[in-house]
């Protein structure tokens, strides 16, 4: 496996698990802050890596009325000044090509959404950044099919890629979870993550909004970590109740602590090589 390299991170085979941990979108800098030093505080206390999310814009809500975010420019300022104040790495998400170039001076790792993981245009223009490149596998596409996503960034000569699952559509507002899909996209060599959020997603499950199911959200984790993943991406929000997008599959801050702790006993459980 090629491990991805990211300042003084490595992500991949034998490297410390990657957390990719925030709210789902930007809402005001008093609760952005908040997250991003209550977070911080909490993965100081285990060995993993921890990047801070958040979208400027969510651009697919399901209704016209929903609240998207600030919009790049304010949002890519208050990624900026996190980063810059807790000394944190940051990712957010892009959904036009032209917007790679505005946020390479600001993230270090670019998001594509699932629903845009084939959209060529966007994946070269992302490769061409040079930064490394997180692509969420569509929920309507089959883990082999995330070759053609590979070989549009690599067309680029960037090959910094890491392949998220983040479930498969099984039937009307529903996702189930196959974990053959991280053995299978492990074999392209290059990490996987799991998305533990939007797998627990009900898409539009409640018409004008989408629904969830945060309770199986700790469940899927450890499984994911079990079977070999080598990032986490959970959305966690100080207060998910008054979350400005996907109420429901947004982890309480508050309660990331006590499965952090499960996890490490899991992950490091299947990475200890025992002698004999």
């Amino acid at each position: 496996m090629k491990n991805i390299k990211i300042k003084d991170i490595e992500i991949g085979k034998n490297a410390p698990l990657t957390f990719i941990c925030g709210p789902c979108v930007i809402e005001d800098e008093e609760t952005m802050f908040e997250a991003a030093y209550e977070l911080k505080k909490i993965f100081s206390k285990f060995n993993f890596n921890f990047f801070f999310k958040a979208s400027f814009d969510k651009a697919n809500r399901s209704s016209i009325d929903s609240y998207r975010g600030p919009g790049i420019e304010k949002g890519l300022q208050i990624l900026n000044d996190i980063k810059e104040k807790y000394d944190l790495l940051v990712t957010t998400d892009i959904h036009l090509p032209h917007q790679a170039d505005i946020v390479k001076d600001v993230v270090d790792i670019i998001q594509i959404p699932a629903f845009l993981c084939r959209q060529t245009d966007l994946l070269v223009a992302a490769g061409k950044t040079n930064l490394a490149i997180n692509v969420k596998k569509g929920q309507f596409l089959s883990p082999y099919e995330m070759k053609n996503v590979i070989d549009k960034i690599l067309s680029t000569g960037n090959d910094k890629i890491i392949l998220t699952d983040r479930g498969t559509s099984f039937g009307y507002n529903n996702l189930v979870s196959d974990f053959r899909s991280i053995l299978i996209m492990k074999k392209f060599n290059f990490p996987v993550c799991y998305d533990a959020s939007h797998s627990v997603q009900l898409p539009a499950g409640l018409g004008n909004v989408s629904s969830g199911q945060r309770e199986f959200i700790p469940s899927l984790t450890k499984a994911a970590v079990a079977v070999g993943a080598n990032a986490i991406f959970i959305e966690s929000h100080p207060n998910p109740a008054i979350a400005k997008s996907d109420k429901k599959t947004q982890v309480p801050i508050a309660e990331m602590e006590e499965l952090l702790i499960d996890i490490e006993k899991i992950y490091n459980a299947i990475n200890t090589k025992v002698t004999c």
